[in-house]
C-alpha cells in the first residue's frame, strides 16, 4: 500500500513539512480512493490531510534512534540502482 510514500525518519537533513504533507496527502488519497475529490468532498479531504499531517509530523519528531542519520543523496542513489536492477535501464 502507498508505494510512493517514502520513509521520512532519520535523515539528514530532517524531513520537511512539505515532504510530510505530501506523504499525508498520498495516504489520504489511497484511503479515500480519490486522486482529486469532488467539490462536495474537498473539505473532508483537506481536513483529513491536515489531521494526518499533524499526527505524522508529531510522530517523526518524537521518534528516537541510535543509528546515524541517513544521507538523502546516498539513499536516492540506492533506490535508482534497485530500480535499474528491477526494471532495466
Amino acid at each position: 500500500m502507498c508505494r510512493n510514500i517514502k520513509t521520512l525518519f532519520n535523515f539528514d537533513p530532517p524531513a520537511t513539512d512539505e515532504e510530510i504533507r505530501a506523504a499525508s496527502e498520498q495516504f489520504v488519497r489511497k484511503l479515500s480512493g480519490f486522486a482529486h475529490p469532488s467539490h462536495d468532498n474537498e473539505p473532508a479531504f483537506a481536513r483529513a490531510v491536515d489531521d494526518t499531517f499533524r499526527v505524522a509530523r508529531r510522530l517523526v519528531d518524537s521518534l528516537v534512534t541510535g543509528a546515524p542519520a541517513r544521507d538523502r543523496a546516498i539513499e536516492a542513489a540506492k533506490a535508482r540502482a534497485r530500480s535499474v536492477k528491477r526494471f532495466g535501464a
